[in-house]
């Protein structure tokens, strides 16, 4: 009896034991899990010297598109509705550029992204291509193929917003769409082939920006922007190269990256196929110079105010101060961005990518930029004061 009882006392004290285990790994707060605390703009370093003009514009353009849904839309997550956001949007179309700050402060209230925020940059590549394939000009850009399926997983289910799948239907089942080293080997049937390229390189990093300007042996020139991508996880292949030890991590940047493709002719193609997402582009006028091609959000990106966020997560046309500095670490870079773009490598609350523009200099900045910092969203102060 003794011994039942000393077994039964044991098996209890397991179920404890496993039961709080249990507890632990459900409650345990998850890596990407957003957590926003209250905040003042005293509290923002660098807020009363950095220039918000150019967020201020590209707000404008954002709040064209919110303010085209309907009233009781969500703006993101936790973000409320497009009504909440209308005061601010009809405000802006009438504020003083050079009172932009003024604004700013008067309709939103800073929320603190908790976490060691992390900056990376991107640019607009340009490329030299051909509408006929002759010479030098061998590497396709494709349009979008006819037989690719696109999946909103976020109209199925709340909990799937901001996911995506992409492949073709093959009887009657999606089944995924070919991978970079497919196309590369067999083209793509169903698609159109807008122009070619003389830089197979310059293509790949094409792929990766998602959009750039083409100049062509004509001597015109146009914008292609993102239209669709095959559905295949996105590899760094700054992360192959590490593995082959070909690079280290301390030297592994957007330049060192692009000087090893093209010192290593021989190996090129394979490390870049060893990134399987491939990306497909339609062309469009280059509009206005001075801003980028037009981002997740549907308006032109505006350099060095535009940023890439996770959609999952963060509203797409939110205002986000970032604390952070340039390559280098010394010159600081505290500004005001507007949320307008997403990335397949941009995840995570604490996580954004600043559109620099095009050009040398744009690429110089965005290949280096890897900066630690701390990350802030601006929402509406009535917006805010519902969070707890």
């Amino acid at each position: 009896m003794s011994t039942r009882r000393a077994v039964a006392g044991l098996f209890f004290i397991a179920l404890l034991l496993i039961s709080a285990a249990l507890w632990r790994l459900v409650h345990r707060p998850q890596a990407n899990a957003l957590l926003l605390s209250h905040a003042h703009f005293s509290d923002l370093e660098g807020w009363n010297s950095a220039d918000p003009q150019g967020a201020l514009a590209a707000f404008v353009r954002s709040c064209g598109v919110m303010m085209a849904a309907p009233p009781e839309t969500p703006v993101g997550a936790y973000a409320g509705t497009v009504a909440d956001w209308r005061g601010a949007c009809d405000a802006a179309g009438k504020a003083d550029a050079n009172a932009a700050r003024d604004f700013f402060e008067q309709w939103f209230a800073p929320m603190a992204v908790t976490g060691d925020a992390l900056f990376t940059g991107y640019y607009e590549p340009e490329l030299h291509a051909s509408l006929a394939r002759h010479g030098r000009y061998q590497t396709p850009i494709y349009g979008l193929p006819s037989d690719l399926v696109t999946v909103d997983l976020g109209r199925f289910r709340d909990t799937l917003k901001g996911e995506h799948i992409a492949g073709r239907v093959e009887n009657q089942r999606l089944v995924p769409y070919p991978t970079r080293a497919d196309i590369d080997m067999d083209g793509v049937r169903a698609a159109k082939t807008l122009f070619y390229a003389d830089d197979p390189v310059a293509v790949f990093f094409l792929h990766i920006q998602g959009s750039g300007r083409v100049t062509f042996d004509d001597g015109t020139t146009a914008r292609v922007a993102y239209a669709g991508q095959n559905g295949r996880p996105y590899t760094a292949i700054g992360r192959t190269l590490i593995a082959q030890h070909e690079l280290t991590k301390d030297t592994t940047s957007l330049q060192t990256i692009h000087a090893w493709l093209l010192a290593h002719p021989d190996k090129a193609c394979a490390v870049m196929e060893s990134d399987a997402s491939f990306v497909f582009f339609k062309e469009a006028p280059v509009g206005d110079p001075a801003l980028g091609a037009v981002g997740s959000e549907g308006v032109a990106l505006t350099p060095q105010a535009s940023i890439a966020v996770d959609e999952k997560i963060h509203p797409l046309g939110a205002p986000f101060f970032a604390v952070t500095t340039l390559p280098g670490g010394h010159a600081k870079f505290d500004r005001l961005f507007i949320a307008q773009d997403t990335g397949g490598a941009i995840t995570g609350p604490a996580r954004a990518d600043v559109f620099f523009g095009a050009g040398r200099r744009a690429e110089s900045l965005a290949g280096e930029m890897k900066q630690a910092g701390r990350l802030y969203v601006l929402l509406p102060k009535p917006v805010a004061a519902r969070i707890k």
